[in-house]
C-alpha cells in the first residue's frame, strides 16, 4: 500500500499530467513501482486471507458445545466486518479517489493497514496458538511416494494391521488421529508395514512409511475437490457484480435526484446486501432453521452452501428478466441503434445484488466453514487457501465463457450478445447461459455431497 500511495503521490514516480486528450506515457521506474504495489498487495493477501479465518476459528474450543456454536457465528460475523471494509472502499475511497486524488486514497488505507498490524499484534497476550504441523505438502508428497514404493504390497483386510501411533495424539503435532476409511485403498499402501520394517521396528523413515492419519489427510483432500470445484462456477458467476453487472447499469438511468452515481459504485449494492443478509441469518434464519434440521447451527456447512447455489441460479434470473425489460424499452423508445442508456433506474438492479448478496452469505461463509471443519487439523490454513482459489479460477473461468461468447456470437458477422452497444446486444442471453451453467454445477454439487463421507477425528 505504501508503493502505490508513492507511485500517486511522488512527482517523479508517477505519470505527468495528461494535456487535453493527449496522455504521456509511464516511465518504466512508474511502471516498477506501480506494479510492484499490486504484486505486493497479492502477495500480503496470499499470507493474510488463508490464515485469518482459521486462526480466529482456533479460538474456540471444539469440545465445548457453546464455543463450537459461537465459532460458527464467527464465520458469520468475521465475513460482515469483510464487508463493512469493502462498502468503505467502495464508496467514501472511490469518490476520495475521483475527487481528492488517488495520492489520498491510497493513503487512506494504507495507515489503516498500519494500525490494523499495530492491533493484530497488542492482541497477541490473548490468543490461542495451535502447534504447526510442519509442511503439508510434504506429508501429501510422502504418502504418495510411500504407496508408489509399496505398490507390490497387499493392503490387509484389517485396518487395523495398517501402522498407526500408539500414543494418544497424532504423529503430527497439533493434530487429532483420523479414523480409517475404505475410499482410495490404493493410498493405504502407505501405511502397510512391510516385512523389513517389522523385523527392523524401524517406522521413522515417513517416505517409506506413513500413519494412517497422513493417509487420511490425503484422503479427506481427494473426497473435498468435486465440492471445491463448485465453488469456480460460483465464482465465475459472482464475478459478474464487478463486470456485466456495471456493463448493464452503465446502460441504465444512474441519476438518483440531482446525483449521478459513478459505475464503480454500483457494486456496494452487493457489499450492503450481504450487511443486511449476515446478522438476518445469524439472528433469524439459524434460529428458525434449527427446528426443523435438529442442527445447532442451522445448516450443515453443505446444506449451506447448496442453498446458495440455488439462489445464484434465481439472481441470473433475476438479471436477465431486468436485461430482457431494459432491451424492450430501447426498442420502445428508438435507443437501439443509438446506444444511448436507457431510461429506466438503475434502482432496479437492486433484486439481483440482494439475491446475489444472500448466496454469498450462504455459500462463501458456508465454505469458509466448510474447509475449516472438514480438513485436517494441521492443513487448515492450506484448505482455505484452496477456498480461496476458487475465487481466482473463477474470474478466468469468467474471462474464458466471456471471450468464447463474443466469439461464436460474431463469428458471421453480428453484433454479438455482448457488442459495444448494449441495446443491439443480448445480455439476456449471457446471464440465462451463465443460469443454466449454475443449474448444472448445483446438480453435479448436490450428487457429489450425497456421496460425501464427513471427517472423523479422535
Amino acid at each position: 500500500m505504501s508503493a502505490l500511495t508513492l507511485s500517486a503521490s511522488v512527482p517523479a514516480l508517477k505519470p505527468a499530467e495528461c494535456i487535453g486528450t493527449f496522455c504521456p506515457s509511464a516511465t518504466p521506474a512508474q511502471y516498477a513501482m506501480f506494479f510492484s504495489g499490486l504484486y505486493l498487495i497479492a502477495l500480503g493477501t496470499g499470507g493474510i486471507k488463508p490464515c485469518v479465518s482459521s486462526f480466529g476459528a482456533d479460538q474456540f474450543d471444539d469440545t465445548d458445545s457453546r464455543e463450537r456454536v459461537r465459532k460458527a457465528s464467527f464465520f458469520n460475523w468475521f465475513y460482515f466486518s469483510i464487508n463493512i471494509g469493502a462498502l468503505v472502499s467502495s464508496s467514501l475511497l472511490v469518490w476520495i479517489q475521483e475527487n481528492r486524488g488517488w495520492g489520498l486514497g491510497f493513503g487512506i488505507p494504507t495507515v489503516f493497514m498500519g494500525l490494523a498490524i499495530v492491533s493484530f499484534f497488542f492482541g497477541t497476550p490473548l490468543y490461542r496458538f495451535q502447534k504447526p504441523g510442519g509442511s503439508p505438502i510434504t506429508r501429501i508428497s510422502q504418502v504418495v511416494v510411500a504407496s508408489f514404493r509399496k505398490s507390490t504390497l497387499k493392503v490387509p483386510e484389517d485396518a487395523a494391521l495398517l501402522y498407526e501411533t500408539q500414543d494418544k495424539n497424532s504423529a503430527i503435532a497439533g493434530s487429532r488421529k483420523i479414523e480409517h476409511t475404505d475410499d482410495c485403498r490404493y493410498l493405504d499402501k502407505a501405511a502397510v508395514i512391510s516385512d523389513e520394517e517389522s523385523k527392523s521396528g524401524d517406522f521413522s523413515n515417513s517416505w517409506r512409511l506413513c500413519t494412517v492419519t497422513q493417509v487420511e489427510e490425503l484422503k479427506i483432500l481427494i473426497r473435498m475437490f468435486p465440492i471445491w470445484a463448485s465453488g469456480i462456477i460460483f465464482s465465475a458467476l459472482y464475478a459478474q457484480m464487478s463486470t456485466m453487472f456495471v456493463q448493464q447499469g452503465r446502460a441504465m438511468d444512474c441519476k438518483i435526484g440531482s446525483f449521478q452515481l459513478p459505475p464503480a459504485v454500483l457494486g456496494t449494492f452487493d457489499t450492503a446486501s450481504v450487511i443486511i443478509w449476515v446478522p438476518l441469518y445469524d439472528r433469524f434464519i439459524v434460529p428458525l432453521a434449527r427446528r426443523f434440521t435438529g442442527v445447532d447451527k442451522g445448516f450443515t456447512e453443505i446444506q449451506r452452501m447448496g442453498i446458495g447455489l440455488f439462489v445464484s441460479v434465481l439472481c441470473m434470473a433475476a438479471a436477465a428478466i431486468i436485461e430482457i425489460i431494459r432491451l424492450r424499452l430501447a426498442d420502445e423508445l428508438g435507443l437501439v441503434e443509438s446506444g444511448a442508456p436507457v431510461p429506466i433506474s438503475v434502482m432496479w438492479q437492486i433484486p439481483q445484488y440482494f439475491i446475489l448478496g444472500a448466496a454469498e452469505v450462504f455459500y462463501f461463509i458456508g465454505q469458509l466453514e466448510f474447509f475449516y471443519d472438514q480438513s485436517p487439523d494441521a492443513m487448515r490454513s492450506l484448505c482455505s487457501a484452496l477456498a480461496l482459489l476458487t475465487n481466482a479460477l473463477g474470474n478466468y473461468l469468467s474471462s474464458l465463457i466471456l471471450t468464447l461468447v463474443t466469439y461464436f456470437t460474431t463469428r458471421n458477422g453480428g453484433e454479438g450478445w455482448i457488442s459495444d452497444n448494449l441495446n443491439t446486444g443480448h445480455l439476456d442471453y449471457f446471464f440465462w447461459l451463465l443460469a443454466g451453467l449454475s443449474l448444472v454445477n448445483m446438480a453435479v454439487y448436490f450428487f457429489s455431497a450425497a456421496k460425501y463421507k464427513q471427517k472423523k477425528a479422535s
